[in-house]
């Protein structure tokens, strides 16, 4: 067994363990950090398997956006999670045939008979040359550019549609409409208030 494959394999078994201690720890904060960590790990995997392109953002992304992001949700709401578990042990038979269900479906898609280690080939490595985003970017904008353009045609309309779901209307908010403020003349901005000027007397 080479070096490559013994850090593959170790990667792919921290991997696991972090995946399984995101769903099995209390704290949410705890199981936030453990994904970060498989996050992490997720992207080692993907440069052992020269896809530096997907590792970096996965990093990016959602270790560096979407997981902070969590995170402040998680610590700054501070719920209560005592509630939320009291039905865990009633919902377990139910949520393991889900879990075997979901395993059975991945072992007949992703079997040996289409992704074996005999069937399929290893791949000879590439020369310093290569970029797998150069690629990656010819196939999306040839082979799949329609897909691709709808799919973020898609994206677009969901931001849109959660801004108006979420948009709320609210009396006591102050706002300030811009084609009020063009549309006042330069006796309506400054107005000229005559007053009387003090006295000592008038103080006392």
């Amino acid at each position: 067994m080479s070096l490559e494959q013994i850090v593959f394999y170790a990667f792919s078994a921290l991997l696991v363990l972090s995946a399984t201690a995101v769903i099995t720890v209390r704290n949410p904060v705890h199981a936030a950090l453990f994904l970060v960590l498989t996050f992490f790990t997720c992207a080692a995997v993907w440069l052992l398997l020269e896809a530096e392109f997907l590792a970096i953002v996965l990093v990016l992304v959602y270790v560096g956006a979407v997981m902070v992001l969590f995170l402040f949700v998680v610590m700054m709401l501070d719920i209560n999670y005592v509630p939320l578990r009291e039905g865990f042990m009633r919902h377990l038979p139910l949520g393991i045939a889900v879990a075997v269900v979901v395993v059975l479906e991945m072992a007949l898609v992703v079997g040996p008979r289409y992704f074996g280690l005999e069937a399929v080939p290893v791949p000879p490595p590439h020369d310093a040359q290569y970029s797998n985003t150069t690629e990656l970017g010819s196939v999306l904008y040839t082979d799949y550019f329609y897909p691709f353009q709808i799919a973020g045609a898609v994206l677009v309309l969901a931001i849109v549609a959660a801004i108006a779901l979420t948009l709320r209307r609210r009396p006591d908010n102050k706002s300030i409409d811009p084609g009020l403020q063009m549309r006042v003349t330069r006796d309506q901005r400054v107005r000229l208030v005559k007053m009387k000027a003090e006295s000592p007397v008038d103080r006392e």
